[in-house]
């Protein structure tokens, strides 16, 4: 049998034995959890076995880590089957050239289009790159690729036109999206749900609450477009963000009937949504019939839910949904947590807040980082900067679930530094500087200025402050060379 017909053809899974089908790719892939780490462990060791493996099967595994975002180990295994000549269909060009985007950047996503013979450049890829353009924010290249697009007569879908009118909304064009709704119309291309979504939301954008209106009657008129649950999501997002809550209310009984296969998504929404509008009532309504659809509820609903009475200021109310969460919970989740921490801190009940934390540890939970925020704002507040220094380090030294480092505010980094320099405590400062150079590459201009002001005002002097600003690149004001020069010494 040759390397193309062992790896490259594709069997019906209803013809698969039951065997078979239990050892399927994305099972071994993930029967150690969904962590990147044990993915990548599966597939590595599914890489060096040589197993064989169905092409159907390769696809479908493929699909379900880019919908968990494992995108490196998503490629990795892309890689593979192309080094084992599986055959690439143009779809399968579109997918790599997505997810070498996702990994490794657009300029590699750009050197494999390139790199792709002509044949293979049909619009599933152009629509491909168009859409890494739209997601990386580059609006001239989005732009250029579009109208090659139109060039070369390539048939262009609702997707293509969706991703480009994205990106005008987050870059702040949104008054750009009208003439592009016409030129689908005028090029009979159909508006589906996420196009009269985008359209809504660049309407409201502009404050034109009456033309979101139209909008959705529009869709409603021209029938071949049933708006689903997103839609109507977006709608009552759109009034409670005008204030106007009786309309949101409208629109949120709608999402409710569209929400007939019962997605948590959409009650997740529908919780928010009405918390924002101050309707409790239908709050804990929702919150029953979630309960309801999903008996053994998720952390993240009770995070939301126990989220969304702190807002209401239903304290008791929250307190006895995280108790029912604590009760049953599979794995206590910090963020559960720190939800109430957050509602008790903001209450100035320090003591519960700090019993609430030291029950997750004997739970065996850490604290995160947005726990040691949660502390840190609360003692600035108070002006106890001893203190706010502390979970300021704590906060940084334990950087974000991501592995990223975690950065505090330029606001946090100047309320501390002008508490410094009225205080004229030059060794505090210099303290908090050296745990912040662990978290940021270059302190700045504000934070040396603060810096040699503290100097000044507390008639201390420095031999090396001239070298520390050459070091960090840092120029200052010839107000502040001044006082530089005066507490400069030899």
């Amino acid at each position: 049998m040759s390397v193309m017909q062992r790896y490259g053809r594709s069997k019906s899974v209803v013809k698969r034995s039951k065997k078979y089908l239990e050892e399927a790719l994305y099972l071994k892939l993930f029967k150690d959890g969904s962590s990147q780490l044990s993915v990548r462990q599966q597939l590595n060791q599914f890489i060096t076995s040589g197993k064989r493996v169905y092409k159907w099967e390769v696809g479908d595994t493929l699909k379900k880590l880019r919908n968990r975002k494992l995108y490196h180990p998503a490629l990795k295994l892309s890689e593979t089957m192309a080094k084992r000549n599986m055959n690439k269909t143009v779809s399968d060009h579109a997918i790599h050239l997505d997810l070498l985007a996702k990994a490794r950047g657009i300029a590699a996503a750009e050197n494999y289009f390139v790199n792709l013979p002509e044949s293979a450049k049909n619009h599933l890829c152009y629509g491909a790159l168009l859409n890494c353009y739209c997601k990386e924010l580059m609006t001239e290249k989005a732009e250029g690729l579009m109208e090659k697009m139109k060039e070369l007569s390539l048939p262009l879908s609702s997707m293509s036109y969706n991703s480009l009118m994205t990106l005008y909304t987050k870059v702040g064009q949104p008054d750009k999206i009208p003439s592009i709704i016409q030129e689908m119309k005028s090029s009979n291309i159909m508006l589906d749900s996420y196009t009269y979504n985008v359209w809504m939301r660049a309407l409201a954008a502009v404050n034109d609450i009456s033309g979101v209106e139209r909008v959705i009657d529009e869709m409603k008129r021209d029938g071949r477009v049933a708006g689903d649950w997103t839609t109507y999501s977006n709608l009552a997002s759109i009034f409670v963000d005008a204030g106007m809550f009786q309309k949101a209310e409208v629109a949120l009984k709608e999402l409710e009937k569209r929400n007939a296969c019962k997605d948590l998504s959409a009650y997740q929404f529908l919780l928010t949504l009405y918390g924002r509008t101050g309707n409790i009532y239908e709050v804990y309504r929702v919150w029953r019939s979630l309960r309801l659809a999903f008996p053994k509820t998720a952390n993240i609903s009770y995070l939301n839910m126990i989220q969304v009475l702190v807002n209401l200021k239903d304290l008791p109310g929250a307190e006895k949904c995280f108790r029912e969460w604590e009760s049953r919970c599979p794995t206590y989740d910090i963020r559960v947590v720190n939800a109430l921490i957050g509602a008790y801190v903001k209450l100035d009940m320090l003591e519960k807040a700090e019993e609430l934390k030291e029950r997750a540890r004997r739970r065996g939970t850490k604290p995160n980082v947005k726990t040691w925020e949660i502390f840190l704002d609360y003692h600035l507040q108070k002006g106890d900067f001893k203190l706010a220094v502390d979970y300021l380090g704590k906060a940084i030294s334990i950087g974000r679930g991501n592995g990223e480092k975690w950065v505090p505010s330029s606001e946090t980094i100047g309320v501390m530094m002008r508490h410094f320099e009225q205080e004229k405590d030059v060794d505090g400062a210099e303290e908090f500087l050296e745990i912040l150079k662990k978290s940021v590459d270059s302190l700045g201009t504000e934070v040396f200025e603060s810096l040699i002001r503290t100097y000044a005002g507390a008639g201390r002097t420095s031999s090396s402050m001239q070298r520390r600003l050459k070091m960090e690149n840092v120029d200052v004001s010839q107000e502040t060379q001044k006082l530089l020069e005066a507490i400069s010494v030899e």
